[in-house]
């Protein structure tokens, strides 16, 4: 394993510490510009998102009524009473992104699979980047202000859904999450960053409860005058 990789993991809890776990609950509220783009209102009402850690499965409710979730797999997306019957799915919902560009408009299906493959890759960084299918490999360094950020670019397979398969995470000198940065590859592919920060401690495990998602220019630094989504966690539980 990469030395700087192993160093980051036991920053953030420990490799065993991860894998003695199976999920992650927490409150999210969340909003920006690119839901409007996408057609979408969104509001800032706090929801419940679940995640589970070892499998890219999460639900996120209320998603459209009081009584309803939306529940996401790499396979499938769908919504959902919370008593478990299905409104509405899509299978392989990766495929119905086919031709989309920034300003596509987006179904509420569009909508729960983007949520569940970023919010599923967020909570699970940075140990998703030990999983054995991951390659990593740590680049040249960041230099943010009088900080030197190191490093690492992930390459992810096909068969996780995420943002993109090449994909960077930035460490501060105490090995936390500074910053990602990815290709939004289901909205034309357009290059972001995004600013993590207030990292908290819950069940051992350290993670960024603040993220702030904005387009990446070719100087490589983050256009802080477009803020395409910015989310906020609190009452985070791993069980």
């Amino acid at each position: 394993m990469d030395i700087l990789l192993q160093n980051v993991l036991h920053a953030h809890g420990g490799i065993d510490r991860w894998r003695s776990l199976k999920r992650v609950d927490a409150t999210i509220i969340s909003g920006g510009g690119f839901f409007a783009l996408k057609g979408i209102i969104q509001d800032a009402d706090p929801r419940r998102v679940t995640s589970w850690l070892h499998e890219e499965r999460m639900t996120l409710q209320p998603y459209g009524a009081p009584d309803q979730r939306s529940a996401f797999t790499a396979n499938r997306v769908a919504v959902e009473r919370l008593d478990g019957s299905v409104l509405t799915e899509r299978l392989a919902p990766k495929d119905s992104f086919a031709g989309h560009q920034m300003n596509t408009p987006w179904d509420p299906l569009h909508r729960a699979y983007f949520n569940g493959e970023a919010l599923w890759t967020y909570l699970a960084t940075p140990f998703l980047l030990a999983m054995q299918e991951v390659a990593v490999e740590e680049i040249e360094p960041w230099q943010e202000g009088e900080e030197r950020w190191r490093v690492l670019r992930a390459r992810f397979p096909g068969s996780i859904e995420t943002h993109s398969l090449v994909q960077d995470f930035f460490f501060d000198e105490s090995f936390m999450l500074r910053r990602h940065d990815y290709q939004v590859n289901i909205a034309g592919g357009f290059a972001a960053s995004q600013l993590t920060s207030e990292h908290v401690r819950s069940g051992g495990i350290a993670l960024p409860t603040r993220r702030r998602a904005y387009t990446r220019g070719p100087d490589g630094r983050p256009n802080l005058d477009m803020l395409m989504v910015w989310i906020d966690l609190s009452d985070i539980s791993y069980s």
